[in-house]
């Protein structure tokens, strides 16, 4: 598995320590910044992420800010992406099961580096169940998509 990882300046120790961590786990891991903790935006780094993610240079991203909410916010933003806010390692493979969710995003300033490891190993170990129910759900979200964006995917 390919993971694509950024952050602001408040998740940047999160990010780095998370990173070391996948990557001695023999995941190869793209840091698309930031590098240290001067003050960035947070948009910035989720886009980034995202991009890699949509443009297939990575299977999933992992994206770091102080509470989560506006790296994902700034993730949902690009055109695939489907991004949530991970506090607990349920939602973190239940929304990639049930939502086929694609980037996860933490927040440092709420979530103890402990369970953010718990909560990344949870995404990044499920799989899309392909159920009737959910490509049911997920193709009104694509339609949606379509429909706000204004631009058919290919």
């Amino acid at each position: 598995m390919r993971v694509g990882m950024g952050a602001d300046h408040a998740g940047f120790a999160m990010k780095e320590t998370l990173a070391r961590t996948l990557a001695e786990q023999g995941i190869a891991v793209t840091d698309f910044g930031t590098h240290n903790e001067d003050p960035v935006d947070y948009p910035d780094y989720s886009a980034a992420v995202a991009r890699a993610v949509r443009d297939g240079r990575v299977d999933r991203g992992i994206v770091v800010c102080g509470s989560g909410a506006g790296a994902a916010i700034a993730a949902n933003k690009v055109r695939g992406i489907r991004a949530s806010q991970g506090t607990d390692t349920y939602t973190a493979h239940q929304s990639v099961e049930h939502d086929d969710v694609n980037v996860l995003c933490l927040g440092s300033r709420v979530t103890g580096i402990a369970l953010a490891t718990e909560i990344v190993e949870a995404f990044l170990a499920a799989d899309f169940t392909r159920e009737e129910r959910h490509l049911r759900r997920l193709n009104k979200v694509l339609t949606l998509e379509d429909e706000e964006f204004g631009t058919p995917r290919n």
